[in-house]
C-alpha cells in the first residue's frame, strides 16, 4: 500500500475546483455572488469566446482591503462566516471560501480592488502555481474587478470537456439571468465578444420588476402571468406564475428563489406540480418566477457543493404553504383579470371589464325535458343571485325529467330574451365575456364584449363548471365510507407501518381505516365508497410513500378528482348540441364566476379573445 502524503496546495485546489468550477458559467456564478454579497448595486460583465478566453466582472461593492487580498485567494478563507452559528443561519450567497482559490488553480486570475472612493487600489495575481500570489498597486475606484483568463489552461483533460463557444455562452447567460431575477435592485450589464447583450437597470417598484422579468423571461410570460403575494407566519411567497394556458414543453422557465438564492428542490417542484395538476395539459410544464422568504435558521443551504439544493427544517409546512398559495392564486383568476391584463399590455382602456353581477331577473334558461336520455346534459339550478345557472346533476334521468317539468313552467312564464347587443352608453357594465351572438358548428359560442370577439369552446367550458361544482359538493358532503366484509391484509415495511400509525388521522379523513396487525402488516378495514373499484393496496402504498417523502399525500384526492373529472366530462354539454341565446349567456356568466374557468379539466383553454385591433389587422383596415 502506498504511503500517505499531504496533497500540495495546488493539487488540493484543483480537486476542489472539480466541485466548484465545471465550466465558465460556474466561474461567473461564483464571481457574481461574491459581488452581490459585497453590496454591489452595479455589475459589468465582459465575456470573450463564451468565457473560455476571458471573463471579467466589475462591481461597485465594498471592496477588499490590501491585507486581505492574499487571503482572498486562499482555501477556507472567507469574510462571511466566523463561527458555527453563522453557518446555521447563512444569509449570504457564497460562504465556503473556496471559489477564488479553486478558480485561480485552473486559470489565470487577476483581482483588483479598492475600499476607498479615490483611485487607490491593489492588485493580486495568481496563475495556477502553488498558490503564490503577487500584490502590486493598481488604480481602481471603490469596488472590485476580477479577471479570469484561459480557463483550464493547465488542466488539458478538463478543457477537453468544454463545449462549443455558443453552448458555453448559453450556460453562462442562464446564470446571469437567474441572478438578475434574484436582485431587482442591482443593474446588470453583459457584453460578449465586444458586443452589448443586456443592459438591465435597477428598480424596486413592481412595474420596474415586471419590466426586468419580461426582459429575462420574455414579454409573452408577463402577458400571461399573475402576480401573487402570500404570507403565513414567518413564510412569505411572492412573484409571478403563468396561467396554465402558457405552459411549456420543457421545464425551462421555472425560477424559484429561497431568500434570494436560486434553487431546484424536489419538495418545491412537487408542491408546484400539485398546484397545477387540475389545470395543466398532460406532459406540459408550468412557468413561474417565485420568491420564498423565511427565517434563515429554518433552512440549510449547505447540503450541496453548488448550493443548488436546500433542506427545510419543516418540510410539510413549506410544502403546504407553497401548494396552497399557488392553488388559490390560480383558482382566483377570472376572465376579467385576463382581459384587463391583455388590455393593459396593449395600452388600452378597459371599459366595463369588471366582475359582472347577474341580474335578479332570470335570463330565460331551460332545456326541454325530453332531451335528457341518461347521457348527461346541461341542467339548470337556481343561483344565489336570483338567476338560473347551468350545472351538472348526478341524479337519475327520471328525477331530472321531474325537475325539468318545473323548469318548463319557468320557461313559459319568463320574459323572452333574444341576442343582446352591447349597451350604447359606456356607463353600463359589460360582462367580461360579453353577450352571446351565435353558435358556430355546434361547438363554439361567439360572443361580443367591450374589446372584440370572444370564442368559447362550450363543452370545455361547461366541463370545468360542472367539475368545480362536483368537487365543491363532494367537499361539503364529506366522504361516504364502506367497511370491508373481509379486511384486506398488505405487507409493508416497518417504516411504512409506523407511518400509517403516525398519520392515522389523515387516512381517516380520506375515508380509510387502517389497522396495524403486526410489525410489518397492515389491515385495510374501510374504504371510501367512491374508490370501491380502485386498487386499494397500491393506493395505500403510494400514499404511504408520499407521506414518508413529503409529509403529505394528494394521491387519494387526485384519484377522486380524476373520477369526478370523468363524470363531469360525460355530464357536460356535448358538441353539436344546439343552445339557445339565453343558454349561451347563462354559460358565459357561469364561466365568469367559476374558478379555473380558463381551462377545462384536461388543461385545454376554454376561451380566447380576438380584439378589434387584431380583427382590423386581419382585414388590413387603417393600413
Amino acid at each position: 500500500m502506498r504511503k500517505i502524503k499531504l496533497l500540495s496546495p495546488r493539487l488540493a485546489n484543483q480537486i476542489a475546483a472539480g466541485e466548484v468550477v465545471e465550466r465558465p458559467s460556474s466561474v461567473i456564478k461564483e464571481l457574481l455572488e461574491n459581488s452581490l454579497d459585497a453590496g454591489a448595486t452595479r455589475l459589468d460583465i465582459e465575456i470573450e469566446d463564451g468565457g473560455i478566453k476571458l471573463m471579467r466582472v466589475r462591481d461597485n461593492g465594498g471592496g477588499i482591503d490590501k491585507d486581505d487580498l492574499p487571503l482572498a485567494l486562499s482555501r477556507h478563507a472567507t469574510s462571511k462566516i466566523y463561527e458555527l452559528d453563522d453557518l446555521e443561519a447563512v444569509a449570504t450567497l457564497g460562504f465556503r471560501g473556496e471559489a477564488l482559490a479553486s478558480i485561480s488553480s485552473v486559470a489565470r486570475l487577476a483581482l483588483v480592488s479598492s475600499t476607498s472612493e479615490d483611485s487607490a487600489g491593489w492588485q493580486v495575481v495568481a496563475e495556477g502555481r502553488d498558490m503564490e500570489t503577487q500584490i502590486s498597486p493598481a488604480p481602481h475606484p471603490r469596488g472590485t474587478t476580477v479577471e479570469v483568463r484561459d480557463l483550464f489552461f493547465n488542466t488539458p483533460a478538463r478543457r477537453k470537456f468544454l463545449r462549443s463557444e455558443k453552448t458555453e455562452y448559453t450556460h453562462l447567460e442562464d446564470v446571469v439571468k437567474r441572478l438578475a431575477l434574484s436582485r431587482f435592485d442591482v443593474a446588470f450589464n453583459l457584453r460578449h465578444n465586444g458586443r452589448a447583450i443586456y443592459a438591465w437597470r435597477a428598480g424596486d417598484s413592481q412595474l420596474e420588476q415586471e419590466r426586468r422579468v419580461a426582459q429575462v423571461c420574455g414579454p409573452a410570460f408577463m402577458e400571461n402571468a399573475v402576480f401573487i403575494e402570500m404570507e403565513r407566519g414567518s413564510l412569505r411567497l411572492w412573484g409571478w406564475v403563468a396561467q396554465p394556458t402558457f405552459s411549456r414543453s420543457q421545464a425551462d422557465l421555472q425560477h424559484f428563489y429561497v431568500n434570494g438564492r436560486a434553487i431546484r428542490d424536489k419538495l418545491v417542484s412537487h408542491a408546484v406540480r400539485q398546484a397545477y395538476q387540475d389545470v395543466l395539459y398532460h406532459g406540459r410544464h408550468p412557468a413561474f418566477v417565485l420568491y420564498l422568504e423565511l427565517d434563515p435558521s429554518t433552512v440549510d443551504v449547505n447540503v450541496h457543493p453548488t448550493k443548488h439544493e436546500v433542506r427545510f427544517r419543516d418540510n410539510r409546512t413549506v410544502h403546504d404553504f407553497i401548494y396552497s398559495s399557488l392553488h388559490h392564486a390560480l383558482a382566483k383568476v377570472r376572465p376579467e383579470d385576463t382581459l384587463a391584463r391583455k388590455a393593459a399590455d396593449l395600452g388600452e382602456d378597459t371599459p366595463g371589464i369588471a366582475p359582472y353581477a347577474v341580474s335578479p331577473r332570470p335570463l330565460v334558461e331551460g332545456i326541454a325535458a325530453g332531451e335528457f336520455k341518461g347521457q348527461g346534459a346541461m341542467s339548470f339550478a337556481p343561483s344565489t343571485s336570483g338567476g338560473y345557472r347551468p350545472g351538472y346533476t348526478s341524479v337519475s334521468p327520471g328525477t331530472i325529467r321531474e325537475q325539468m317539468h318545473t323548469y318548463g313552467e319557468l320557461l313559459a312564464s319568463a320574459e323572452p330574451v333574444t341576442a343582446r347587443a352591447l349597451p350604447q352608453t359606456p356607463t353600463e357594465d359589460i360582462p367580461p365575456l360579453g353577450y352571446a351572438l351565435a353558435q358556430l358548428k355546434g361547438i363554439y359560442i361567439l360572443a361580443e364584449n367591450a374589446q372584440g370577439l370572444i370564442v368559447v369552446d362550450m363543452h370545455a367550458a361547461h366541463e370545468r363548471i360542472t367539475y368545480e361544482r362536483m368537487k365543491a359538493a363532494y367537499a361539503h358532503g364529506g366522504l361516504q365510507t364502506q367497511p370491508l366484509l373481509v379486511p384486506e391484509s398488505i405487507a409493508v415495511s416497518e417504516k411504512e407501518a409506523d407511518c400509517a400509525e403516525q398519520f392515522a388521522d389523515i387516512f381517516k379523513t380520506l375515508g380509510f381505516e387502517l389497522q396495524r396487525a403486526g410489525p410489518e402488516t397492515l389491515l385495510i378495514r374501510q374504504l371510501p365508497v367512491i374508490l370501491n373499484r380502485a386498487q386499494a393496496e397500491q393506493l395505500v402504498r403510494d400514499v404511504l410513500s408520499d407521506l414518508i417523502e413529503h409529509g403529505t399525500s394528494e394521491r387519494i384526492q387526485h384519484h377522486i378528482n380524476e373520477i369526478l373529472a370523468t363524470m363531469a366530462c360525460h355530464g357536460s354539454v356535448r358538441a353539436n348540441r344546439k343552445l339557445t341565446i339565453p343558454e349561451m349567456n347563462a354559460l358565459l356568466r357561469d364561466m365568469e364566476a367559476t374558478e379555473r374557468s380558463g381551462q377545462c379539466n384536461h388543461g385545454r383553454p376554454t376561451w380566447f379573445l380576438q380584439s378589434l385591433d387584431e380583427l382590423d389587422k386581419l382585414f388590413m383596415r387603417g393600413q
